[in-house]
């Protein structure tokens, strides 16, 4: 595991202190929570920008659906 060393305002870390001791945590552990959930959300857009590469390239928007074909099930 990696260290990595930030600044912040004393403040700022206190309140996040506070808010992890009632999380029954640590503030590390709110950090590691924090950028787990960060590169998951990147991860998951990263899959839906592929997702919607892909489908642009099958679809047609070249006209529009008819009435009909808006309404197949």
């Amino acid at each position: 595991m990696k260290n990595i060393t930030f600044s912040a305002d004393e403040r700022l870390i206190e309140l996040a202190r506070l808010e992890a001791l009632q999380c029954r945590t640590t503030l590390n552990g709110l950090f590691r929570e924090w950028l787990a959930e960060l590169a998951g959300r990147s991860e998951r857009s990263r899959k839906a920008d592929q997702a919607m590469r892909a489908m642009s390239r099958r679809l047609r928007f070249d006209r529009r659906p008819s009435r009909d074909e808006l309404h197949e099930r």
